[in-house]
């Protein structure tokens, strides 16, 4: 299927991996032929969306939300590196979607849905591996830089501009020719993850293992889980394994992470829930992926009538995990101190059904690839507080990127 789905200009492939936290990840679902679509920058985006929704109502939409909605760097004159080239904001209508189940297929689609099913047999069922050479990745920023930068931070922190920040780093590489579709598949078999998206738009690809969901509705219902708190795996040693998983649930410096960012969630939910609905159905989940043990908190509402999905979106974008408290002034910090533009990093990549109803990963543990360029990028970041130990924050970076290493062959 997806070296069908590989041959077309633009789609987007959401995957679950068939994992079964409750509530339930991405539908496994897969968006192709373009029939319309809007592509636009920040100023304007979401009341410019929502034209495009309500001109279109009744159809699927698939696409993504770039951090750079938030449009404070325009505001602040920031100037970052950006390498990939996503836009803020671009939307699709697809002309054939698939669910996936175990059993079944179902196909929407204009035309004869069985030919669609027969062409898809048609092309090889295996993804063919390829060995990336000669790629070496540089970091935007050295570690003596990263700890300098976070004490300053922490200077805003102590000053009470902020609570939390949400600081990231860059690893690129340029310069070279990779075959998007084999790297997705080496990362969704070294790191499944329940909201992993492979996605793209032209030249540029999103090749994502996100463990996070950023927002969702269903009927009434809008939900978000955030992630704060990581501690490492140690799949050889089971002891070793559950005393990471214990460090996680009684360290207060990660229990007061999850806290605020819940907080912030609950703040930016109540803006688009009927009053006294909005609720935290689960703190301090603990759930575990290959690599890591995470933290997540689950927040959840009654959305209000008269509202859509874009009222949700627009209100509640850029994700609380991903910024920090109080947002506005962390989105002024981190214009100032981060030195790649996010770009579709730390975004959203998702789809709302003709119901309206939607459903938005995060996107972290993602390498964005730009064909025409040769340049691709990922970055990783970490909660800063002011009891933040500079170091520790710079491995738990180091610690998010060897799964992407890895699969370039260099870890």
């Amino acid at each position: 299927m997806l070296n069908w789905v590989n041959r077309f200009s633009i789609f987007c492939f959401l995957d679950n991996l068939e994992y079964n936290f409750s509530p339930p990840a991405f539908e496994c679902m897969l968006a192709a032929d373009c029939k319309k679509r809007i592509e636009v920058g920040a100023v304007g985006a979401f009341g410019e969306l929502k034209n495009f929704y309500h001109n279109e109502k009744g159809e699927w939409l698939f696409g993504h939300l770039g951090f750079g909605l938030n449009n404070v760097s325009a505001e602040t004159g920031a100037v970052a590196i950006d390498g990939i080239g996503f836009s803020d904001l671009h939307f699709f209508i697809p002309g054939i979607v698939l669910q996936l189940y175990r059993t079944e297929v179902i196909i929407y689609c204009a035309q004869d849905a069985s030919a669609v099913y027969e062409e898809i047999l048609t092309y090889p069922d295996g993804i063919t591996p390829t060995r990336p050479e000669g790629v070496t990745v540089n970091q935007r920023i050295s570690k003596d830089e990263y700890i300098d930068i976070i004490k300053k931070l922490q200077k805003h922190i102590l000053r009470g501009d902020c609570y939390e920040i949400n600081f990231c780093q860059e690893f690129f590489a340029e310069g070279i020719n990779i075959e998007p579709l084999a790297l997705y598949n080496k990362l969704i078999a070294v790191s499944p993850n329940p909201f992993s998206a492979y996605y793209k738009v032209g030249d540029k690809y999103c090749i994502c293992a996100s463990p996070e969901r950023y927002l969702k509705k269903r009927g009434n219902r809008i939900s978000s889980e955030p992630i704060k708190g990581t501690s490492k795996r140690d799949l050889s040693n089971a002891v070793n394994d559950e005393a990471s998983k214990q460090y996680l649930l009684q360290s207060e410096k990660e229990r007061s992470e999850n806290v605020m960012v819940v907080d912030l969630v609950r703040n930016d939910l109540s803006r688009v829930c009927v009053p006294g609905t909005v609720e935290v159905e689960e703190l301090f989940g603990l759930y575990s992926f290959p690599q890591v043990h995470q933290m997540i908190s689950t927040v959840s509402g009654e959305m209000k009538a008269g509202l859509d999905w874009v009222d949700c979106i627009e209100a509640t974008f850029p994700m609380g995990s991903m910024t920090g408290a109080p947002k506005k002034r962390v989105l002024e910090l981190i214009a100032q101190f981060e030195k790649t533009k996010r770009g579709l990093f730390s975004g959203a990549v998702g789809y709302a059904d003709p119901s309206g109803d939607f459903d938005f990963n995060v996107v972290i543990r993602t390498m964005l690839y730009n064909k025409s360029a040769g340049y691709l990028s990922f970055q990783t970041g970490s909660g800063i507080t002011f009891y933040s130990e500079a170091e520790e924050e710079y491995n738990e970076c180091l610690l998010k990127a060897e799964a992407m290493l890895g699969i370039l062959n260099l870890r």
